[in-house]
């Protein structure tokens, strides 16, 4: 199959003929009438003005074959149509300040590896994303508010580099040491679901999930999860909820006035009930993660589930002939040019 890749660059074929006009036009000679021809002496043709003819015609040919290149004239010689496993996937992951647990941490054989509860996450999300190749995946975070952090988006490499700099947001204090922003260390999942709705609304592929990942109980927002789920459910969306800990004692890293570092106990609460809700009325499942190997598990059990076959992207591989044409042209348009400049001391 041949094709012209740019065709409108025919359109310089106009202002190209109007040259060609005006070049030989100007070549036709006016006379008079004399009757005694004889008179006049002869004379033919010169070399010069045989090479001014030709030497122009070499320059107005490159300029044609130029145009030619500039339209890209190109052959198909392959066309593939890729189908993959492919879905649209949004990851809603908890910021709020119980994230800081240190219950997660790995124990080595030098010692235990401390990580916190989103240091795991972030671990485990990364590598549920390498195994998604072919997914659309975006990035919601939430405490007191959601934030998309990235869009639905194959680019992978860019959503991990995002997901790299997702921290818990630090409280801030005022002179008499009370929390300012207090609002950020809470918990707003009816927000979270609502936002990763939005964001997968508009998404080509028809199946869509959510994988909602949680430490606490849902005490702020704006929007309720109750209402949250009506929207998943009427926009067809799966959700997926990991609960992380339980309910009770949990470690975290602290300074102490010294500024040295200490392991501190706070207390912690998770709703599995209502994230049990929300899987269950949605049509996904809901995980437990108690210890470090639960998260990848939980994971690993989603990439199985979700599996739609589907067509996307058709290739198309051509064989690019403009070189073909525009060697030739500069060429034409030197030889030509040098040429006449030497001979006629003219271009065209």
């Amino acid at each position: 199959m041949f094709r012209f890749a740019n065709p409108y660059y025919f359109f310089l074929l106009i202002p190209l003929g109007i040259a060609v006009w005006f070049v030989f036009q100007r070549r036709i000679k006016s006379g008079i009438i004399f009757a005694p021809i004889s008179l006049i002496p002869t004379r033919g043709n010169s070399f010069r003005n045989y090479a001014a003819f030709f030497l122009s015609i070499l320059f107005l040919s490159g300029l044609f074959f130029t145009i030619l290149a500039l339209a890209r004239p190109q052959t198909v010689f392959s066309r593939i149509r890729n189908k993959t496993d492919a879905i649209a996937i949004e990851m809603v992951v908890d910021v709020s300040g119980t994230m800081e647990a240190l219950d997660l941490s790995i124990r080595t054989a030098t010692g235990t590896k401390f990580r916190t509860r989103l240091d795991a996450a972030k671990e485990t999300f990364d590598q549920f994303t390498k195994k998604r190749p072919d997914d659309l995946i975006g990035l919601v975070t939430f405490g007191g508010y959601a934030t998309t952090r990235a869009p639905l988006t194959a680019d992978h490499s860019a959503l991990l580099h995002v997901l790299k700099g997702v921290e818990v947001p630090r409280p801030s204090f005022d002179n008499q040491g009370q929390v300012v922003d207090q609002e950020e260390l809470l918990t707003a999942i009816g927000d979270a679901l609502a936002t990763a709705c939005a964001r997968l609304e508009h998404a080509d592929l028809k199946s869509k999930i959510i994988v909602l990942l949680s430490d606490g109980e849902s005490n702020t927002g704006i929007i309720k999860p109750e209402d949250a789920i009506k929207v998943a459910k009427k926009m067809g969306i799966k959700i997926y909820t990991i609960g992380i800990g339980s309910t009770g004692s949990a470690p975290f890293l602290r300074k102490d006035m010294f500024g040295k570092d200490v392991i501190v106990h706070g207390e912690v609460a998770l709703d599995e009930v209502l994230l049990g809700n929300i899987a269950k009325e949605t049509g996904g499942r809901y995980f437990n993660v108690k210890d470090p190997s639960g998260l990848e598990k939980a994971m690993e059990e989603i990439n199985k589930l979700e599996r739609t076959k589907v067509e996307r992207n058709i290739y198309e591989q051509y064989n690019e002939l403009f070189p073909w044409f525009l060697w030739p042209a500069l060429c034409l348009i030197i030889t030509g040019t040098g040429l006449n400049m030497m001979i006629s001391r003219r271009i065209v």
